[in-house]
């Protein structure tokens, strides 16, 4: 089946390339050389570095700190890493397209584009599902913890969030590809993304856009309900707890969980699952920008700051740092 997509996708490129007489796209891009643009400009490229060194760094924690070692932070860690790749996906080519004034993209940048959106979107969505039955199961059936979240089953989820988001990305970029695309191939966004794509096809693709809004119910709106189902469920526990102690610590965790969750989420279904005579390229540049550059950069923030575990490991590296540094 993945053999299939994949050669599907390689003649996708195939046919565009021979079927239309400029096979370069034009990304019409987020700033103009304004002072004020110029400022956003350098604002995000500090944002996105931010995110790419946050994110290392918890990656980094959580292999150092054998306390760390437990299916949570081992989720968290395939989080931070997915957050690296999507920022690597599309703030480079933004940026070198900025400073050099050159604003094409081959069909194959684009489809490459789209497949790693897609697949590390898809592949977020179900892994904050992994991370949502985690929590459940830490605050609800806390004495089956090993059995209930195995490492076994930790790393099949895992593994599952990777390979279903794969797919959705491979399927999606290779239809997409494969409509022919009108002479005008300006795309008025600052990478390539599917729903803006097929507004430039030259034909019929009610069917596409139909397959595709199926496939996003089930990428998204199939995980939220289990993440919210596996919330729902947290907060009854906690509120039956009788110390305060004992709620601290469960309502400080998933709050950080949920945090994320609202941010992503939100962002992914207004993006993907807006009907499309509501699209407005505006709207959907600035959404873009916060789901593929703000939110990486916010998610190590919210569970530095609110995990006590992790600001420990924190503390520990650098001491170590310092040590070695004096030594």
């Amino acid at each position: 089946m993945m053999k299939t997509v994949i050669y599907f996708f390689i003649s996708s490129l195939k046919i565009m390339k021979n079927g239309n007489t400029t096979s370069d796209f034009i990304l019409l891009g987020l700033f103009n050389h304004t002072e004020a643009h110029l400022f956003l400009f350098a604002m995000v490229l500090t944002i996105a570095f931010a995110s790419l060194v946050g994110n290392a760094l918890m990656i980094l924690l959580i292999h150092q700190d054998a306390r760390l070692h437990t299916p949570m932070y081992f989720l968290l860690s395939q989080l931070s890493l997915m957050d690296m790749m999507l920022v690597s996906t599309i703030v480079p080519k933004m940026a070198t397209n900025y400073l050099t004034g050159k604003m094409s993209i081959s069909p194959a940048e684009c489809g490459l584009q789209i497949f790693f959106l897609l697949t590390l979107g898809g592949g977020e969505c179900f892994l904050l599902a992994a991370m949502s039955y985690d929590r459940y199961v830490a605050v609800c059936h806390p004495l089956r913890y090993p059995d209930l979240m195995s490492w076994q089953l930790c790393l099949k989820m895992t593994v599952g969030s990777w390979v279903l988001g794969a797919a959705d990305g491979l399927m999606q970029a290779a239809a997409t590809l494969s409509f022919p695309f009108c002479d005008a191939h300006e795309i008025n966004h600052f990478f390539c993304e599917a729903p803006t794509l097929v507004g430039l096809a030259c034909a019929d693709t009610f069917v596409f856009e139909y397959v595709m809004y199926i496939c996003c119910v089930l990428m998204l709106l199939v995980p939220f309900s289990l993440i919210l189902i596996s919330y729902s469920l947290i907060l009854a526990a906690v509120l039956q707890m009788h110390s305060r102690e004992a709620r601290k610590k469960p309502f400080a965790t998933c709050s950080s969980h949920l945090s994320v969750v609202g941010l992503f989420y939100g962002a992914a279904i207004f993006t993907y699952m807006q009907p499309k005579s509501y699209r407005s390229a505006h709207h959907d540049k600035v959404v873009s920008v916060f789901y593929t550059i703000f939110t990486p950069v916010l998610n190590p923030l919210i569970y530095s700051l609110r995990n006590s575990e992790v600001k420990g490991a924190l503390r520990k590296c650098m001491g170590q740092c310092s040590a070695l540094s004096q030594g």
